[in-house]
């Protein structure tokens, strides 16, 4: 008896979970705010393909930060960039990508806006705290 007891409260615990997650979704028509969180250089390029997919996939009705810090930050430097990661990464700047330098690593690598690709901005408080607001306004978090 005590088993089928505890299997009903996790059942329950389980459908209202689901119940909770299906409620904050955006409603249809609305647009879907994400944020995706890039630290690992070797994920740069697989990321970049990840929000072009997205933007592909629902149309452009989708608002799209990139919160970048650690050693990823390294790839959009202006000097030192490959050319295929500044094309992709100026073309999702042009479809509303929202690119986030985390400013701790920024200092930690001497480096400044100027030094990095056209689009970002910096994320003064750190890019874990953007992430953690951006998560608060309502945007889905990614971790590819």
């Amino acid at each position: 008896m005590l088993r089928r007891d505890i299997f009903r409260a996790g059942l329950a615990g389980a459908v209202g979970l689901f119940g909770l997650r299906r409620a904050s979704a955006a409603p249809a028509g609305e647009r879907l705010k994400v944020a995706y969180h890039l630290s690992d250089a070797d994920k740069v390029n697989f990321v970049l393909g990840n929000i072009k997919n997205h933007y592909e996939g629902t149309g452009g009705n989708v608002d799209i930060v990139l919160v970048v810090h650690g050693p990823a930050l390294a790839a959009f430097k202006t000097k030192g960039a490959s050319g295929a990661i500044s094309s992709r990464f100026a073309g999702l700047v042009q479809q509303g990508l929202a690119p986030q330098a985390c400013g701790n690593t920024m200092h930690g690598m001497e480096i400044t806006l100027a030094d990095l690709l056209g689009g970002f901005q910096v994320a003064e408080k750190g890019g874990v705290v953007k992430l953690a607001e951006l998560q608060r306004q309502g945007y889905v978090y990614l971790r590819p």
